[in-house]
């Protein structure tokens, strides 16, 4: 039988599927073809979702640690002990140490409301430390507000096939946003020509009719010389500036110290390539520019992100509905979703019975210092939950990570679908329910459409949900907040009903249920940013001018390195999958330059151990020059055990912070290599 559902992964497309399940268990996996977005296709990822669902190694009862830390050992027990044990703990911790004992680590391993966000209110409840959550968006938002005020929208990705002109910058559809690319070809069906500007070549650089390979973190500087081209040339709308913008006479003394010549040399791009670049967007009637958080993931990316997104405000393509700029379209949906993840109590802490203690002041752990969080807080944390994230390899200093994990006085209860690589630390693991098991409902950041899950299977085995587990402890904990045991379906109904914003306008609980999945209510023509910008005076900020602020290279450490997204993996959910692991080349490589690799005297196939300031990790090497001098790629956030060594990529990662938004700087991190 075929059932309708929505992926709930750290993707922007959030497809619609079409399910097919026999003896109740997924046998096929697809687009569905009825939906504008998913248009009867799935990515190389989710195609492969039945092997995932049925993982021989998948948690299906609730395990009690039995080896010591990392060795993933267990034995079984029940839910009564598991949760009668784990809240015994928990009401010890909160006894003698406060709620600032404890802590949460959680992203977008499921980005639904309830099984996602839900659990958040249960910590507050109980005074636990608030998590920033920092480790992929948080530099590119900052930047987007800057320039145009809260709440991130950008062009409705449906109506890209009138753009005249595209830029795809610092982003990889082909790879993570595949449902665009229909809206891209219907674009240059239409007659627009697509560049790419990345620093490596990958799938959308051979996609793309040209492709600028820019040196990693060098996009404010050719942001710039492209401003000064389009101001030099006439090319900018000065009716639209004068109206709805501020600070841009700053921002043209800024672009005027960026001659093409000089963002040539910062950028390792011609001059004559940055000037038809300018020229193309500007005369474009209109241009549109696609940016990814990948650009932000460097030292000055959130400056670097704003100068690019100010383009299409320079020229007036905000006016038209197939122009302007789309970094994340998840503003739109304004939920009323504060009382569900209990940030009401902070505000105003109500009374309450048993465990009840909302602390505003409470300390909060940054996520791309997590590290330090675990190893070096005074006092320390004493208990952590895990939900949703594999922090053991996918934030920074992953190594201190482990050893924080590995504390003896550190309690760790995890809830998973896998036997992660933070799995393997649990004190308790707890096993969880996937999105084909649970109801729940979905936002985007990548279109705009809502969309409502039912479930379409039984749980496997004793899985349970996020919410229930949490629902659970509070009733241990003597917890008797409604908003901690609402159903899924009330909660939906809550912050759909509950919001008076007009993009909600006509959408019900019932009406989504019934559906499955909805656009909002968008204007028609939908041109956000038209008529100036969400910021307290209502005009797009050029001022102040961003800073460009370049990577070094260390003493010692000659390359600057990318760990970039993989075609088919998206972050650690899909790499227990050895069907992927074989497709994405059997286990993970560095990329050189040939020049690069000759000077070194190395060839590919070669293991070679590369170095940081944060640790280091071995692997094979492969020449080739998709990448190019001085600058070394890895894609994909493989699993541990596919290494030769056993070590993630974020062994190398530092715990450096970008300009704005407290986020990791996981791209052009100083690293030197030599023979293994």
């Amino acid at each position: 039988m075929d059932y309708r559902a929505t992926c709930p992964l750290d993707c922007p497309d959030r497809c619609r599927l079409l399910v097919t399940v026999e003896e109740g268990r997924v046998v096929r996996v697809g687009g569905d073809p009825d939906h504008p977005i998913s248009r009867g296709f799935a990515c190389a990822k989710t195609n492969h979702w039945p092997e995932r669902q049925h993982h021989p190694e998948r948690p299906l009862v609730p395990m009690r640690r039995a080896g010591p830390k990392g060795a993933g050992r267990f034995e079984p027990a029940s839910w009564a002990e598991a949760l009668d044990a784990i809240a015994e703990r928990l009401a010890r911790v909160l006894d003698e140490y406060g709620g600032q004992a404890v802590a949460r680590y959680h992203y977008s391993g499921t980005s639904g409301l309830n099984e996602g966000r839900r659990p958040l209110a249960f910590f507050r409840a109980i005074g636990a430390c608030e998590l920033d959550e920092t480790i992929c968006a948080s530099a590119g938002g900052a930047a987007w507000e800057a320039a145009y005020g809260p709440h991130k929208t950008g062009t409705d990705p449906e109506n890209v096939g009138g753009a005249g002109f595209i830029v795809l910058w610092g982003s990889n559809p082909l790879s993570t946003n595949a449902h665009l690319v229909p809206f891209l070809k219907e674009a240059r069906k239409n007659g627009a020509e697509i560049w790419h500007v990345d620093p490596y070549e990958n799938r959308t650089s051979r996609f793309a009719d040209r492709h600028l390979k820019i040196r990693p973190g060098s996009d404010a500087a050719l942001a710039y010389a492209v401003a000064r081209v389009l101001f030099n040339e006439g090319l900018v709308d000065r009716g639209y500036l004068n109206e709805h913008a501020e600070g841009v006479e700053a921002f043209r003394a800024a672009a005027g110290a960026w001659t093409p010549e000089r963002a040539a040399a910062a950028t390792g791009l011609e001059a004559e390539a940055i000037v038809e670049l300018a020229r193309r967007f500007g005369r474009a009637r209109p241009g549109f520019i696609r940016v990814g958080y990948g650009m932000t993931r460097q030292p000055g990316g959130a400056d670097a992100l704003r100068a690019v997104v100010l383009l299409p405000a320079l020229t007036g393509a905000w006016k038209h509905p197939a122009g302007g700029a789309l970094l994340s379209t998840s503003g739109g949906f304004r939920l009323a979703g504060g009382r569900l993840e209990g940030a009401h109590w902070l505000a105003d802490p109500p009374a309450g019975s048993g465990y009840f203690r909302p602390n505003p002041g409470v300390r909060a752990v940054n996520q791309s210092q997590f590290a330090t969080a675990l190893t070096r807080w005074d006092p320390p944390i004493r208990m952590l939950f895990v939900f949703n994230a594999n922090p053991a390899v996918s934030t920074p200093d992953s190594a201190r990570v482990r050893a924080g994990l590995e504390r003896q006085d550190l309690f760790t209860v995890v809830i998973e679908n896998a036997l992660s690589e933070t799995a393997r630390y649990a004190d308790w693991l707890l096993p969880a329910t996937t999105f084909l098991e649970h109801p729940d409902l979905y936002t985007s950041y990548g279109n705009y459409w809502l969309h409502w899950n039912e479930a379409v299977l039984e749980p496997a085995g004793e899985a349970r949900p996020n919410t229930w587990v949490f629902a659970e402890l509070a009733r241990r904990l003597g917890l008797d907040l409604p908003e901690l045991y609402w159903s899924a379906g009330e909660a939906a109904r809550i912050a759909l009903d509950g919001s008076r914003h007009p993009y909600l306008a006509g959408i019900t609980f019932e009406k989504l249920r019934a559906a499955g999945s909805l656009k909002l209510a968008l204007p028609d023509p939908f041109t956000p940013y038209a008529r100036g910008a969400r910021t307290p005076g209502g005009r797009i900020r050029f001022g102040p001018p961003p800073q460009v602020r370049l990577p070094e290279t260390g003493a010692g450490y000659p390359f600057l390195l990318m760990t970039p997204p993989a075609h088919y993996f998206l972050g650690t959910i899909y790499s227990p999958l050895d069907s992927l692991r074989r497709a994405a080349g059997g286990e993970p490589e560095v990329w050189i330059h040939p020049g690069d690799a000759a000077a070194a005297e190395l060839e590919s196939g070669a293991y070679v151990t590369l170095e940081s300031e944060a640790g280091r990790i071995v692997r094979r090497l492969r020449v080739t020059d998709r990448v190019q001098p001085g600058v070394l790629v890895m894609e994909g956030t493989w699993p541990a055990d596919a290494a030769p060594d056993g070590l993630p990529a974020n062994e190398l990662t530092p715990e450096r912070l970008t300009d704005h938004g407290r986020q990791a700087v996981f791209h052009a991190v100083p690293v030197r290599l030599r023979a293994r």
